[in-house]
């Protein structure tokens, strides 16, 4: 087998052999808690720039199939497992995630103690990374990763939007057209409001408000999406020109931070953020406990008691994270009616827990009370026969 590098930008160094494509990457180290799902975070646009250290000793056991990405390429700069599998098993498996890998260029290595790697980058942070199984020098590697580009302060979304406007049709009845900024939205997020009789137009990131409001739409979503909240603008002058025309919003992940800065709320980076599918969190609107999937390295700066008052209404903190207190949902009303709210996690749960499923209900009885006059959204979990699906 070749022999690969792995060099964190404090110069700690991990040797180990070529997984996927040889050659040589950078990006930001991070690593991700999941036991399953490999397919889904490999192909999540969030992860774009950044190097994936999966905890789970095993990785590739159910190989990869055409059913389960999340868009229609690989975006982490690089991979890094312990014990990748000798041999897939699996009867939906169509290939196996190292010729998936390397057909798709990933720079990957194997045979390390990622559990050492991982309490590395807990204890100093997230930091910038070189993966290299053609540089037998590891401070010539390093020379390059300290030289290669930092996640703060970059503006990402716009790297892996689409390029032209698609129509996701809802299924069965349809009830709402919902206009869906992408700024690295996952498939299934669109095909969970689909489930609820949604119509989605999803848009570039790039959109402006006119162009939004040009598909009537009854609501507007932001995506997930990488990059440094700080570093987006665009569209935080789109948001708050919607939420000044009152059209109800919804929104997740990076859609959450945007959320924040519209309404006049910081955002900071994580020391080494959020990245899994077995997260604490509470909905304090319901006093309950959800196990939610994150993938997150910025955060909303707001406080955790009281409201603030904004020039679209009033903003309170509505999800907390129970590790650490990370601001993790908001909300928003005016004249005691919720207007718009987000989360920073991924009530898609692909792959992930169905426990934050309610959201997307939650988004529809927001709509329904906008436009059919009805009273204020009520903040109890509702079930659907999409639900847990």
């Amino acid at each position: 087998m070749t022999a690969a590098i792995l060099v964190l930008e404090d110069g700690r160094t991990f040797t180990g052999q070529a997984y996927g494509a040889e050659g040589e990457t950078f990006g930001e180290a991070v690593f991700n808690t999941g036991m399953t799902g490999y397919q889904e975070t490999l192909t999540d646009p969030s992860y774009h720039r950044q190097v994936v250290v999966m905890t789970a000793p095993h990785i590739g056991n159910t190989g990869v199939n055409d059913e389960d990405p999340e868009s229609s390429r690989i975006w982490v700069a690089g991979y890094v497992v312990r014990d990748p599998a000798r041999r897939v098993s699996s009867w939906r498996s169509q290939r196996s995630l190292d010729d998936e890998l390397r057909a798709q260029g990933v720079v990957g290595i194997s045979g390390i103690d990622t559990r050492a790697l991982t309490r590395h980058l807990r204890e100093r942070g997230a930091m910038r990374v070189g993966i290299s199984s053609i540089e037998t020098d590891a401070g010539a590697l390093l020379e390059r990763v300290r030289a290669s580009g930092e996640m703060t302060g970059a503006e990402l979304a716009s790297e892996v939007s689409t390029g032209e406007t698609y129509v996701v049709p809802a299924i069965g009845e349809k009830k709402f057209t919902v206009a869906a900024l992408d700024l690295g939205i996952k498939t299934m997020t669109p095909h969970r409001m689909a489930e609820r009789g949604i119509e989605v137009h999803v848009i570039p990131a790039t959109a402006t408000l006119e162009e939004i409001q040009a598909v009537s739409p009854d609501g507007l979503f932001f995506s997930n999406g990488p990059g440094d909240p700080a570093a987006t603008t665009h569209q935080v002058e789109v948001l708050q020109g919607a939420l000044g025309a009152g059209i109800p919003y919804f929104g997740i992940c990076f859609g959450n931070q945007l959320f924040g800065r519209a309404l006049g709320f910081g955002t900071y980076k994580l020391k080494y953020g959020h990245r899994g599918i077995n997260q604490p969190v509470m909905d304090r609107t319901t006093g309950k406990t959800e196990v939610t999937a994150h993938n997150h390295g910025f955060a909303v700066d707001a406080p955790l008691e009281g409201s603030t008052t904004t020039p679209y209404g009033d903003a309170t903190v509505s999800h907390v994270c129970l590790n650490d207190d990370v601001v993790e949902g908001l909300e928003l009303r005016q004249d005691g009616k919720l207007t718009g709210f987000s989360v920073q996690y991924h009530p898609e749960a692909a792959a992930g827990p169905h426990d934050a499923a309610y959201l997307f209900d939650r988004f529809v009885q927001l709509m329904e009370s906008r436009y059919a006059g009805g009273s204020s959204l009520t903040t109890g979990h509702s079930t659907t026969e999409s639900e847990g699906v």
